[in-house]
């Protein structure tokens, strides 16, 4: 691990608990999506393997487990849909399905 981000607290994020600032920041980092390289393998505690892609702010490495719902949105990702969120209700994220109409 690189010695500057040690410090950092290390949050799991499953697509249901992305909140839209994480997914802004996903998509600022990856703006024509994630591939293989950006995928991050490890066994979380009850020793399961997860794939995850990383996004690091100031103080929280988050890793978002990887998931064909979570590159649909990123790919449906519009800012405008996101200007007046409320960042600690993750339920303001838009599924893929809510997307399409």
């Amino acid at each position: 691990m690189n010695r500057k981000n040690q410090h950092l607290k290390r949050v799991i994020v499953d697509y249901k608990k992305l909140t839209p600032e994480i997914l802004a920041m996903l998509v600022e980092k990856y703006p024509d999506g994630y591939d293989d390289d950006h995928i991050i393998t490890f066994r979380n505690v009850k020793n399961e393997m997860i794939e995850a892609v990383e996004v690091t702010t100031i103080d929280t490495k988050y890793l978002v487990k990887v998931s064909t719902k979570l590159a649909a949105t990123m790919e449906n990702y519009d800012e405008d849909d996101y200007e007046n969120f409320d960042a600690d209700n993750e339920s303001e994220v838009q599924s893929p399905e809510d997307l399409e109409d």
